[in-house]
């Protein structure tokens, strides 16, 4: 899958987290038509596994109320402070933690059996392809082993 314009990296991060400025992004191209199909199916937090569920569930707000906010408009940074006074308060601790877990997701966990088959659908066999991210990252055209993306978070 080349580069989504508009859909960033799974390591950017908004305030304190990884991830959930592209979750932002997700819903913002998806209500513009923008969102290819394959990323639809995986939107919110309907299935357990999928990492917008992840990541609402850590936050303590459901999906629907995240994407409501979100097109309602306002900066990422003033999504995220709504989305913190109204969830479950995180420490930098916790928020460490997210961010190492996430990052790692796929690498000698409950989502390491689907690593192997993604990266033959996506052709990118060959690459260091260590976890889920890893492979979000490779399959949209960057490269998070040169560019030591992990170094951000």
């Amino acid at each position: 899958m080349p580069q989504i314009p508009g859909l960033r990296s799974c390591y950017a991060k908004v305030g304190r987290f990884i991830y959930f400025g592209r979750m932002l992004d997700k819903i913002r191209l998806h209500a513009a038509g923008r969102l290819p199909p394959e990323y639809v199916e995986k939107l919110g937090d309907g299935q357990f596994l999928t990492l917008d569920g992840r990541i609402c569930r850590f936050l303590g707000v459901p999906y629907a109320g995240i994407k409501a906010r979100a097109l309602e408009g306002g900066t990422d940074e003033e999504i995220l402070e709504w989305t913190q006074a109204r969830g479950t308060p995180r420490t930098d601790e916790e928020c460490h933690m997210w961010n190492r877990f996430i990052a790692k997701l796929g690498w000698r966990d409950e989502r390491s059996h689907v690593l192997p088959q993604r990266i033959i659908e996506s052709g990118l066999q060959g690459k260091v392809v260590e976890t889920i991210i890893d492979h979000i990252e490779y399959d949209e055209g960057r490269d998070p082993v040169a560019e030591r993306a992990w170094d951000s978070i």
